[in-house]
């Protein structure tokens, strides 16, 4: 399967990163509230990254090093040639 890692840009201005196989369903769960609790208190904004062609194992990984990164750092990656949104 074609494994999406994602940063959505919250209601609070916070950075939301995740992993799925269909980015547009899972932005529609986010919004529902039917998605992780994260979103409980807040709401996604936009979708801001976009990273496609992943394995599960690779997007899990690749989810957690995202995660681990600070704001300035993923406000980074977010304008940067690997941004699968703006390409």
């Amino acid at each position: 399967m074609d494994w999406q890692v994602y940063i959505i840009l919250c209601s609070d201005n916070t950075l939301y990163t995740g992993i799925t196989i269909d980015v547009s369903r899972r932005l529609d769960q986010h919004a529902g509230q039917g998605g992780a609790k994260y979103f409980r208190g807040r709401l996604p904004k936009q979708l801001v990254y976009l990273e496609n062609g992943h394995s599960r194992s690779s997007a899990s990984k690749r989810e957690a090093a995202i995660k681990k990164l600070g704001r300035t750092e993923k406000l980074r990656l977010i304008d940067s040639a690997l941004n699968q949104l703006t390409a």
